[in-house]
């Protein structure tokens, strides 16, 4: 069998031509047979693609050859199936959604902390951690001791900073998130905000993961990817969980035990908060799931919802 390579990428900088890009970006991932979802936007560069060693690699260095994505970096995990339907290169405003105008981080930035100097950092007691990602990603793994600001959207994190100013004070703080992304935005804003030590996880936890050997990680639990593995575990490999296609948390098979728990329509997590209308809706589109299936097709309602 061969081992599917997926590679998460992302890289801010001036990209005026951005919509011109588009098109050519497409071509290039189609011919190597890659799959996933690639961001456009003025500020940069954003996604995740997957496919054989040889062509990430192909459309990696094509990216690259842009001399403004040359620095361009990129995390590699490894999967046994192909985790995305398609392949999509999509225009946007921001390749990172928060929704706060004039955030450059290509201008203003926290300091960077190399993956083999994170742990020294969040062990210290004067520093303050910060999990910058969403709740349902959280749940199912985080550093020791991190903060999680149970945020369902990334654009929710600057409201959550004002209104606890009081918790971050004048202290160190220190944020992650899966690739970096997230971070580099959030640093951005605590900068403006007037935050001095500000610091974030240069790589985010999947480059975290691929560095620090298990046995000294401070990481709990799996990871969350946005693609049909649904989490990664500390070896980059495919995960324990499994995802609600109704409400799109992660599910484990104790949740599957649940008697709320119906495939496709509910879970614990989700049951009491969904209508019958749209519990409804949901069961008819199991049912295409499961039709397609079973004439061994790929029904598109089943993919995970992409990060912002």
């Amino acid at each position: 069998m061969t081992e599917i390579r997926v590679a998460s990428l992302y890289h801010f900088a001036r990209l005026d031509d951005y919509r011109e890009l588009q098109a050519p970006l497409l071509e290039k991932c189609l011919a190597e047979d890659i799959r996933g979802t690639l961001l456009l936007a003025e500020e940069g560069i954003n996604g995740t693609i997957a496919g054989t060693r040889e062509g990430v690699e192909n459309v990696l260095a094509y990216i690259r050859s842009d001399p403004r994505l040359s620095p361009l970096v990129h995390k590699d995990s490894f999967a046994e199936e192909t985790p995305f339907l398609r392949m999509k290169v999509r225009l946007k405003k921001e390749i990172v959604s928060m929704g706060v105008p004039d955030i450059d981080p290509t201008h203003i930035v926290g300091t960077y902390v190399k993956p083999e100097d994170w742990n020294e950092l969040i062990s210290d007691p004067d520093v303050l951690v910060v999990d910058t990602r969403n709740a349902y990603e959280v749940e199912i793994g985080t550093f020791t001791n991190a903060v999680d600001p149970q945020t369902t959207s990334f654009r929710q994190f600057p409201a959550w900073v004002k209104e606890n100013d009081q918790l971050l004070g004048h202290k160190k703080i220190a944020m992650f998130c899966t690739g970096g992304i997230r971070c580099e935005k959030s640093t951005a804003y605590m900068k403006s905000q007037g935050f001095e030590e500000v610091y974030h996880l240069e790589g985010g936890i999947l480059k975290y993961l691929e560095t620090i050997p298990e046995q000294d990680s401070l990481w709990q639990g799996e990871c969350f990817v946005f693609d049909e593995r649904v989490s990664v575990d500390h070896n980059l490999e495919a995960g324990t969980y499994d995802l609600c296609h109704a409400c799109r948390h992660a599910i484990s098979d104790e949740d599957k035990k649940s008697p709320l728990y119906e495939p496709g329509v509910s879970c614990p997590k989700c049951h009491g908060a969904t209508s019958q209308e749209r519990k409804a809706r949901f069961a008819e589109r199991q049912k295409q799931m499961d039709l397609a299936r079973e004439r061994g097709e790929v029904h598109l309602g089943s993919k995970p919802k992409e990060t912002n």
